[in-house]
C-alpha cells in the first residue's frame, strides 16, 4: 500500500479534528505516494527508532508524539531532530503523528486507561472536555477510468462500501473527459507505450463513501483499476458540527459502589504493567502513618500524558490520575482533598501501542505489517 492509502485509516481511528488546537498532528514527513509494506509504531521518534525502522525496511513510522513540534529553522544535521528528518527522507520513510487526537478519540488512550480503572465493576464514564465531530461526515471518491473498465471499478468500490444512498447501492456518476500521461522507461502502461505522450478517453467516476469504509474503498479502487498507477481524489462532505458522544480530552469514571484507593492503585499498575506509581494523598486519604490505602474512592478523573490542566475541569472527584503534573499543582490538589496518582508521562501512553497495532492491522490484513518499536523506551526509568 501507499502512505496516502493508510492516512484515512489512521484518521478514522483518531480523527485529526479531535486534536487540541496547539497540537501538530498528521503526516509530518514523507510523500503520500511512498510505498509501505512495514509500519513501525512508537511514542517518540528518536535516532534509535529511526535506525530500527531502517533495519526493518519500514515505509511508515507512526510516532505518537509529533517528531516536528517546534518549527525547525534549519535542517543541517546538527540537532538530533534534524538528523531524524533527514534520515527518514533519505530512506523514504514517512512519519505520522496522532497525538492528542488519539487521546480524545473513542477507544483511544484515555478510554483505554478508563477501562483499566473501571475493571469489571459497574461504572459510568464521561468526558472531561467534550470535542465536536462532523455529523454525517462522508467522502466523495473520484477516479478516472477507461470506458471498458468502468463497470469493474464501480463494482469493486461498491462492494467495499461506496455508492450507498438510502436504500440504494452502486450509486455513481460518470462524465467523459480526456486524460494524458507520459510513461517512463520502467513503466508498463495498459494503454499506449512508454516514452511518448499518450491521450486517452476516460470517464470521471464519482461515488459517495462513508468515513468508516474509506480505507477499504481506496484499496478496492486500486486493486480493481486496470492502470498501473490509478489517479484518484477524495473530497470531504461534511454537515454542521454536532457533539461527538464519548470523544474529547480526559475521562471521569464513577463507580456505583466505591472502591478502595489500594484497589485503584493495583488496577492502574496492572493496566500499565508497572511496579511503581507516585501517590500524593489528599487530606481525607492521609493519616498519621501516611497514605490511608483503605480510603474509599467513588470518582476518578484521568488523562494520559501531562493532564494536570484538566484537574480543575473534572468536577467533584476523589482522585486524579495522569502521567505527570507540576509539583505545586499536586500540592493544591492534595490540599483540597483530591489524591493524585502519577505514573510517568509516557508510561500512560506506551502500553497502549500493542492495542493500537491490533486495531490498525485489523483493517490492512496482510498488505502491511505493523509492529511496535523495540528501540522506543522511556527517557527515565524507576530502579
Amino acid at each position: 500500500m501507499r502512505v496516502k492509502q493508510l492516512l484515512p485509516l489512521l484518521q478514522e481511528i483518531a480523527p485529526e479534528h479531535l486534536a487540541e488546537d496547539w497540537d501538530r498532528v498528521g503526516l509530518q514527513i514523507g510523500d503520500g505516494n511512498w510505498p509501505v509494506r512495514h509500519a513501525l509504531l512508537c511514542i517518540d521518534l528518536t535516532e534509535a527508532v529511526l535506525a530500527e525502522a531502517i533495519r526493518k525496511k519500514s515505509g511508515l513510522i507512526v510516532a505518537y508524539h509529533p517528531p516536528i513540534f517546534a518549527p525547525l529553522d534549519t535542517v543541517t544535521g546538527v540537532h538530533w531532530k534534524q538528523r531524524v528528518v533527514m534520515g527518514a527522507i533519505s530512506h523514504r520513510i514517512a512519519a505520522y503523528s496522532p497525538h492528542t487526537a488519539l487521546d480524545a478519540a473513542v477507544g483511544g488512550i484515555n478510554d483505554w486507561l478508563a477501562d483499566g480503572v473501571a475493571g469489571n465493576d459497574r461504572a459510568q464514564r464521561r468526558v472531561i472536555t467534550p470535542k465536536q465531530a462532523h455529523a454525517g461526515e462522508s467522502y466523495k471518491v473520484v477516479t478516472f477510468v477507461p470506458g471498458h473498465a468502468l463497470a469493474q471499478v464501480r463494482l469493486a468500490m461498491g462492494s467495499a462500501g461506496a455508492g450507498m444512498i438510502g436504500g440504494y447501492t452502486q450509486c455513481s456518476f460518470a462524465a467523459p473527459g480526456r486524460g494524458t500521461f507520459y510513461g517512463g522507461s520502467t513503466t508498463t502502461p495498459v494503454i499506449g507505450q512508454p516514452g511518448r505522450l499518450e491521450a486517452v478517453n476516460e470517464l470521471r467516476l464519482e461515488m459517495i463513501c462513508p468515513v468508516a469504509r474509506l480505507p477499504q474503498v481506496i484499496a478496492a479502487l486500486v486493486d480493481g483499476h486496470p492502470y498501473e498507477e490509478p489517479a484518484y481524489d477524495v473530497y470531504v462532505l461534511a454537515n454542521q458540527p454536532a457533539d461527538a458522544p464519548g470523544a474529547g480530552q480526559g475521562r471521569v469514571v464513577e463507580f456505583a459502589r466505591p472502591i478502595t484507593l489500594a484497589t485503584l492503585v493495583r488496577r492502574i499498575k496492572t493496566q500499565l504493567q508497572t511496579k511503581h506509581l507516585q501517590v500524593a494523598a489528599g487530606q481525607h486519604a492521609r493519616n498519621l502513618r501516611g497514605i490511608a490505602m483503605s480510603t474509599k474512592v467513588r470518582r476518578i478523573g484521568l488523562c494520559a500524558g501531562a493532564g494536570g490542566s484538566l484537574l480543575g475541569e473534572a468536577g467533584d472527584i476523589d482522585v486524579f490520575f495522569t502521567g505527570e503534573m507540576r509539583h505545586h499543582h499536586v500540592l493544591d490538589a492534595a490540599a483540597r482533598g483530591v489524591s493524585v496518582i502519577l505514573a510517568g508521562h509516557t508510561q500512560t501512553e506506551r502500553p497502549y501501542l500493542p492495542v493500537y497495532r491490533r486495531r490498525l492491522a485489523k483493517f490492512t490484513s496482510r498488505k502491511v505489517k505493523w509492529s511496535v518499536s523495540r528501540a522506543d523506551h522511556a527517557v527515565s526509568d524507576l530502579v
